[in-house]
C-alpha cells in the first residue's frame, strides 16, 4: 500500500477540541502519523492542503436511501456519490424502505447491495417493530446477527407503551441501542406547521412543540423503567430540551440529534407554502432554533445529521399539507453546518464532535477521529468558499432540498475512505 501525506492543513480534531497547523500520513488505510513539525519524508503522494481544512470524515445518522422498492428516489450508487461530494464518508441509514427492513433478508440485500455500489462506508438500521408499524418487535437478535447497527422505526412513533417497552426490555438484554422519534402520535398527525401565529395566518394544520415534549417524557419514563440504551434521532424544540437534561443527570442512557435544516432554518422559511421546507417534524419557531443550536455548543445534543429524505418531484408539487415531508441532505450538510460557524455560534471542532466524532462513539464505530491508528476517512474543505447551490448539480437521484438558490460557503476538496480518495483531484 502507498503512503499519502497530506501537508499545510488546518487539523480539525474534534477529540482534542483542537484546530492546528499539521499534516497526516496515511498508510494501509489508516492514519500512521500526524504532527504538527515538519513533515516526514518518505511518503508516495504528498498533497499541499493549503491551508485548507482536514477533518473526519462525516458519520451521517438517519440516511434514507431507496433501495429496496424506491430506487428512482435514491440508490446506494447516487448516496455514495452525494455522500463523497458532501464529505460524507460513512451512512447510517435508515430502515423505512419499501418493503421495511424488518428481517434478516432484507438486511442482507441491503449490505451486498451497499458494498457492491457505494463508495463509502453503509451502516443499516433495523426496523425495531415488524413493518415499521408498532404493533410487533421483530427479531432482534437475529437482525444484530445480520449486521444492524441499531434498531428503530424511523419516523413512525411506536404508540403503544406496552410494545415499546417489550423492545426495549429486549434490547437492554442484548445490549442493542434504540432510535425513537419523540413525538406524541395524536397530536403530531398530519401536522404540516408548528402551531402559532405563522400556521394560523397561512391556514396550515399545526402541531404544538408539546406534542415533543410529552413524547420524550414518554420515552425517557421507558428508559428509566427498562435501563435500555437510547437515541433520540431529533430534539428540535426548546421544551424538550429540560427533560433532556434532566435524564443526563439522572444517569439514563440517552443521547439526542437534530437535523440541520431545524439548526439553520425556521417556520418562517416556509413562506408562500414552498413544500421543499416540509419536513418531519415540521420547521421550528427562531427561539427554537436558538435552543437547539445552544444545546448542541454545550454537548446536550449530541449529534447533528442530515436526515436525508429524497422525495421525487411529483411528491413534492402538491398542496403543501398534502406535500410528502422531508429534504435531501447529504451534500449540503457541511455548508449548510458551516453556516454555524460563519456567524460565531460553534467552532469547527464543534460542529465535527456532532458530526463525526459522537455519532461514530455512540454507534460503537471506529471513525470519527485524527488520532493514529484510526481509520483514513477524512475530509479537506474550504469553509469560505462561496457558492450558490443549484439543485440540478446535485449528485442525488431527488433534488428536493430547501437550499436550492441559497449562498452558502464550504467546498469539499478531497474525500477519503481508508485511505483511497473517493472524491476530488487525484
Amino acid at each position: 500500500m502507498t503512503a499519502t501525506l497530506i501537508e499545510n492543513a488546518r487539523l480539525i480534531d474534534p477529540e482534542a477540541q483542537s484546530e492546528t497547523r499539521g499534516w497526516l500520513l496515511m498508510r494501509d488505510g489508516r492514519i500512521a502519523a500526524v504532527g504538527r513539525e515538519e513533515a516526514p519524508p518518505g511518503a508516495d503522494e504528498r498533497i499541499d492542503a493549503r491551508g485548507k481544512c482536514l477533518a473526519p470524515g462525516i458519520v451521517d445518522w438517519g440516511v434514507k436511501i431507496g433501495e429496496p422498492g424506491e430506487r428512482h428516489k435514491e440508490s446506494f450508487r447516487s448516496a455514495g456519490r452525494a455522500a463523497a461530494a458532501g464529505g460524507v464518508t460513512t451512512l447510517i441509514t435508515r430502515p423505512d424502505t419499501v418493503p421495511p427492513l424488518d428481517n434478516p433478508e432484507a438486511l442482507e440485500f441491503v449490505r451486498r447491495r451497499a458494498a457492491e455500489a457505494a463508495s463509502v462506508r453503509i451502516r443499516p438500521m433495523a426496523a425495531l417493530t415488524k413493518g415499521c408499524a408498532g404493533e410487533e418487535m421483530t427479531e432482534i437478535g437475529f437482525l444484530l446477527d445480520a449486521g444492524a447497527i441499531a434498531f428503530t422505526d424511523a419516523t413512525r412513533v411506536v404508540a403503544r407503551s406496552r410494545i415499546l417497552a417489550r423492545a426495549l426490555t429486549y434490547a437492554k438484554g442484548l445490549g442493542a441501542l434504540v432510535v425513537t422519534h419523540p413525538q406524541e402520535p395524536g397530536l403530531s398527525q398530519g401536522a404540516a406547521a408548528t402551531s402559532g401565529k405563522f400556521a394560523t395566518l397561512k391556514g396550515l394544520p399545526a402541531v404544538s412543540p408539546m406534542a415533543e415534549r410529552m413524547g420524550i417524557d414518554r420515552d425517557i419514563a421507558l428508559v428509566e423503567m427498562t435501563g435500555a440504551r437510547v437515541h433520540f434521532d431529533q430534539i428540535t424544540t426548546a421544551r424538550a430540551l429540560p427533560a433532556l437534561e434532566r435524564a443526563k443527570r439522572n444517569g439514563l442512557d440517552v443521547t439526542a440529534g437534530v437535523s440541520i435544516h431545524h439548526l439553520t432554518l425556521n417556520e418562517l422559511d416556509v413562506a408562500d407554502y414552498r413544500t421543499f421546507f416540509k419536513l418531519t417534524p415540521p420547521l421550528r419557531s427562531e427561539d427554537d432554533r436558538l435552543a437547539a443550536v445552544e444545546a448542541l455548543r454545550r454537548g446536550l445534543i449530541d449529534v447533528l445529521c442530515s436526515m436525508h429524505t429524497p422525495q421525487d418531484e411529483e411528491s413534492k408539487r402538491l398542496p403543501f399539507e398534502e406535500a410528502a415531508a422531508g429534504a435531501v441532505g447529504l451534500e449540503t450538510l457541511l455548508p449548510a453546518a458551516l453556516r454555524l460557524f460563519h456567524a460565531g455560534q460553534l467552532t469547527l471542532p464543534e460542529l465535527f464532535r456532532a458530526m463525526a466524532l459522537n455519532p461514530a462513539r455512540r454507534l460503537g464505530l471506529e471513525a470519527g477521529t485524527l488520532g493514529e491508528g484510526a481509520p483514513a476517512d477524512l475530509v479537506l474543505f474550504d469553509p469560505d468558499a462561496p457558492f450558490v447551490l443549484d439543485r440540478w448539480t446535485m449528485h442525488s437521484k431527488s433534488k428536493n432540498t430547501p437550499f436550492d438558490g441559497a449562498r452558502l460557503q464550504g467546498r469539499v476538496l478531497g474525500t477519503w475512505v481508508g485511505g483511497r480518495r473517493i472524491h476530488g483531484e487525484a
